[in-house]
């Protein structure tokens, strides 16, 4: 009876931990907030959608350690502008014109460019 018990406490607690943490969404003036989670609760992405349910405004995305990864613009639902992707020690701004790469320039050293952004 005891390792029946241990045996189904043991399933359940692996149950409970193994499910995955939902998305939070609040209202911000006219646009949604959309927050996405890794499974220890850290933010994995956040960032905006309009009225019409697009991706609008600025995106960010982060790592398991809580690094910024990527950080750049959407206007309804498209990639524009400069996107910035952090890799190691390389930096990578990629310009996107309507959703299409116009251009990439990588600095492979930190100290070549100062790039300062709000977490």
């Amino acid at each position: 009876m005891k390792k029946i018990l241990l045996s189904a406490a043991i399933l359940f607690s692996g149950i409970v931990f193994s499910q995955d943490v939902k998305p939070s969404f609040e209202k911000e003036g006219d646009a949604i907030k959309g927050t996405f989670y890794f499974e220890n609760g850290d933010i994995r992405q956040q960032g905006f959608y309009n009225k019409e349910g697009k991706l609008h405004g600025e995106w960010k995305s982060y790592d398991t350690n809580g690094n910024k990864v990527a950080m750049g613009q959407y206007i309804n639902g498209v990639k524009t502008g400069k996107w910035f992707f952090w890799n190691d020690n390389k930096l990578s701004e990629v310009n996107y014109d309507n959703n299409t790469i116009a251009s990439v320039t990588t600095w492979s050293n930190k100290s070549d460019v100062v790039v300062n952004f709000n977490n």
